[in-house]
């Protein structure tokens, strides 16, 4: 063998093992997972629904928060401004459960020093709590009746002090939110259950995440996280620094996607890299080199060939073998659709990727930043920042 033959085979071949590894260990995971008992007790949950605008499938969404299968829980609603449409929805919410205790509350803007704004809800939010354990859950969220009584199982367990949930996107209508499922359900589920069992970093994502209000108060609140964009990776970081497991339910919970547009999709995870970007340089250069169809096409640009031909479809049938794996680990009915997308997908990601080295600017519900150090989040002046609690 050549050495040119070699210099087309091998950097596949080796991109295509790590990739195939972590999606055979993330499908065996999934598959082989146990059901989590039943809580030994039931400590009163306040679940947190900080709130910005109706998001895809709102009602429903809330609607499955009304069946849950746990004996003692309040739901708290956010929203930065009466005005918010998600109030109304919210609103109807309340009146047809009315054996629930939820309310909708209009969050001040006392706390100006805190940038994030999904964070300034979530200070607010935890004044008003009555449980001692938070769950925190975004509005396009859609859980299983278990839902409550599988994370407070995992946070029961000794020395766990945070968990988050494993994440599968559903509901495309659009190429674009079907884009997005297909991402969370080939790449960041797995991606993130690889970090978490690797140990490379407590894993956290913030879409559900489960605490003791009393532990959140000793690893410094809220208030601690209140300048930086990814509040749960920091989060994260505080607990494990604290000395608490960090730990992930294996329960998957659905966020509903349905009519997200591809560039809407490219700049959300344009936005979730240069996260990435911040709190960990080294991880984030290499991650091109954990998809074998970006390796390939890579080499076959540089050296056209039959062989490179070849190979770059033998690094597509890879990845939709793993794709399909993840996805019906995931739960997800004709995996295949989606797996089907991985060319456009892996792309999409390589797009989103390559922005996230052009710059540290983001705009996020309205305002304009810069991502520092660690995701901390720097106003740029004169562009709305002067009102950076509001959606």
């Amino acid at each position: 063998m050549t050495w040119q033959t070699l210099s087309i085979v091998v950097p596949t071949a080796i991109s295509a093992a790590v990739y195939a590894g972590a999606q055979t260990s993330f499908a065996w995971t999934m598959l082989r997972r146990k059901r989590l008992a039943k809580p030994r007790m039931y400590p009163r949950v306040s679940l947190l629904k900080p709130m910005a605008g109706v998001d895809d499938g709102l009602l429903v969404n809330l609607a499955s928060f009304a069946a849950l299968d746990y004996p003692a829980y309040e739901i708290l609603f956010g929203v930065a401004s009466p005005s918010d449409p998600a109030a109304d929805v919210v609103r109807k919410f309340i009146a047809a459960h009315p054996e629930l205790s939820a309310k909708l509350i209009v969050t001040d803007r006392s706390s100006r020093s805190a940038y994030n704004p999904k964070v300034a809800q979530l200070i607010e939010l935890t004044k008003h709590a009555r449980g001692s354990v938070l769950v925190v859950s975004d509005a396009n969220i859609r859980v299983p009746p278990s839902y409550l009584a599988s994370i407070v199982a995992k946070l029961l367990e000794p020395g766990v002090g945070l968990v988050s949930s494993v994440i599968v996107g559903a509901g495309e209508k659009t190429l674009g939110a079907a884009l997005e499922n297909a991402q969370l359900g080939a790449y960041v589920a797995p991606g993130i259950v690889a970090a978490h069992r690797l140990g490379i970093r407590p894993a956290t994502i913030g879409k559900s995440m489960a605490m003791r209000d009393a532990d959140l108060a000793r690893v410094g609140g809220w208030e601690s996280v209140a300048k930086v964009l990814a509040e749960d990776d920091a989060l994260a970081q505080r607990f494990d620094r604290a000395g608490y497991r960090v730990e992930l339910c294996l329960e998957p919970i659905v966020n509903q996607n349905e009519q997200t547009s591809v560039w809407k999709s490219i700049e959300r995870h344009a936005r979730w890299a240069k996260m990435r970007r911040a709190f960990m340089p080294f991880g984030f250069t290499a991650e091109p080199l954990l998809l074998p169809l970006i390796v390939a096409t890579w080499i076959a640009v540089a050296a056209p060939s039959v062989l490179s031909a070849k190979m770059w479809l033998w690094a597509l049938g890879v990845q939709f073998v793993g794709a399909v794996l993840s996805l019906t680990a995931l739960g997800v009915r004709r995996a295949w659709r989606l797996a089907a997308l991985e060319p456009l997908r892996t792309f999409a990601v390589f797009i989103a990727w390559s922005l996230a080295w052009t710059t540290r600017r983001v705009a996020w519900r309205g305002h304009a930043f810069v991502i520092g150090e660690g995701t901390r989040l720097i106003p740029v002046e004169g562009e709305g920042t002067a009102s950076a609690l509001e959606p």
